[in-house]
């Protein structure tokens, strides 16, 4: 049955329509006001608009293919047979308008005050966390987006889309409510942790030096399986204890602090370890990496908030072997030498040795004395710094906040003027690599008071 005239004339103007709505999709570049010290990184913003520009092209290869199937086969084909076609265009269509609008639900928020610099200043903090002593891996462009709700997530660089491509950068995704304090710190860099993790292949890596122990023939090798489980989300916590130290544990319990139900609920499906647990498991790391009496005081604390009174036997009996069981657990992760790192640990291309407790009190003390100490260091350090003062007592969260928001506002202006003046030396665009610490004129206005 050949295509009548009507429905010839009605699919091929369905089809032109959609390549006309495919048209007026610009690039962001030429869509989003915002400041210049909010915009993405450079590389960033490039790797978006050319994952956009190759779905918008294939989208117009597609289009052209069918409208001259169209005219070849108007006379052979049956109606349903061309609607069939154009369905799966459609499909097509509307994938990749989806990948536009989860980016340019990322975007948009650059506009707004004082969040688009913040946004832009968290780039950068992700930047330095995701960079290790020693190239093990190129840095991927990383793009922050607010989100409500209590916790962070991550669409890892270089996944799959639900369009089908991969994604160019990572998209992570802090909650609003934890701006702006030291505590984002905590969700921020759980979630770098997570791509860092990916980029050297640590879960699969540990996962190989847990198996023997879970098949071994002892009494804990329940407890290893459980580690096993949980391994992927304890990672990311280890990379965020390791780069900003007790502020990392203390924004954990922010997250977690939830009805008793679900703080003692377990379930061995779910990669995330039990709340009370997961607590427990951050200071093990903290006092692993930085022996101090601060990690007892703080799960304590814990202690204090969540008694285990009135748990049933079944699960203080699990969580009691659990948290008995904990230092020999850490002592693997630290020793642990993946074999992207080349023979190193993750303590030592982490360098924890500049996070120790004592040396991020000084370098406060220091700072209060002289504000221009803090431009100048690197923004995980300065988390680490003003998170450790907080758990001291010597910051008040009124100033905290105040502090990060200039700190996060200077690193977005920083990257920015960097970027203006490397690309007027060079021709390129060099914005997106490591954070520079050295800052060429500081003026800091603001001074450090104790809370």
């Amino acid at each position: 049955m050949a295509i009548d005239p009507f429905t010839f004339r009605m699919l091929e103007e369905e089809a032109r329509g959609l390549q006309t709505r495919l048209d007026r999709v610009k690039p962001f570049a030429l869509l989003e006001p915002m400041v210049p010290a909010a915009n993405l990184f450079p590389n960033a913003q490039s790797a978006i608009e050319r994952a956009l520009i190759d779905g918008r092209r294939e989208l117009r290869r597609l289009m052209a293919s069918f409208l001259a199937w169209l005219q070849r086969a108007r006379a052979a084909a049956t109606p349903a047979d061309a609607q069939r076609r154009l369905s799966i265009l459609r499909l097509r269509f509307h994938q990749v308008l989806n990948e536009f609008d989860m980016y340019s639900d990322v975007i948009t928020q650059r506009s707004e005050h004082d969040n688009g610099p913040w946004l832009s200043g968290l780039d950068s903090v992700a930047a330095d966390a995701l960079t290790l002593q020693g190239q093990f891996y190129e840095l991927p462009p990383v793009v922050c987006h607010l989100e409500r709700g209590p916790g962070a997530a991550i669409r890892r660089a270089r996944t799959r889309l639900p369009g089908g491509r991969t994604s160019p950068v990572a998209v992570i995704r802090v909650p609003r409510e934890r701006m702006v304090g030291s505590g984002i710190a905590s969700s921020l860099i759980h979630e770098t942790g997570h791509q860092a993790a990916a980029l050297i292949e640590l879960v699969p890596s540990l996962r190989a030096m847990l198996k023997p122990l879970k098949e071994q023939a002892s009494p804990d090798k329940d407890l290893w399986g459980i580690w096993d489980r949980w391994i992927s989300e304890i990672v990311a916590d280890f990379f965020s204890v390791a780069r900003v130290g007790i502020t990392s544990t203390i924004g954990l319990i922010g997250v977690v602090s939830l009805p008793r139900a679900f703080v003692f609920r377990v379930d061995v499906n779910d990669p995330h370890p039990t709340p009370w647990l997961r607590v427990k498991i951050s200071a093990a790391i903290g006092q692993a990496l930085y022996p101090h009496p601060q990690w007892a005081r703080i799960s304590a604390l814990w202690e204090q908030l969540y008694p285990r009174e009135g748990l049933d036997l079944e699960r203080r009996t699990l969580f009691e072997r659990l948290e008995n069981h904990m230092p020999q657990f850490v002592a693997r992760l630290v020793e642990h030498r993946p074999e992207k790192l080349r023979g190193q640990t993750l303590p030592e291309v982490l360098q924890v040795q500049t996070r120790a407790p004592m040396q991020l009190s000084m370098m406060f003390q220091s700072w209060s004395r002289s504000p221009a100490g803090m431009y100048r260091a690197r923004p995980t350090v300065v988390f680490a710094v003003l998170g450790q003062a907080r758990a001291d007592g010597k910051l008040s969260p009124e100033d905290e906040s105040v502090l990060i928001g200039k700190l996060l506002t200077f690193w977005a202006l920083k990257s920015t003027l960097d970027t203006s003046y490397a690309c007027a030396l060079t021709g390129e665009t060099l914005r997106g690599g490591p954070f520079t610490a050295a800052i060429r004129s500081p003026n800091p206005s603001l001074t450090i008071q104790g809370g």
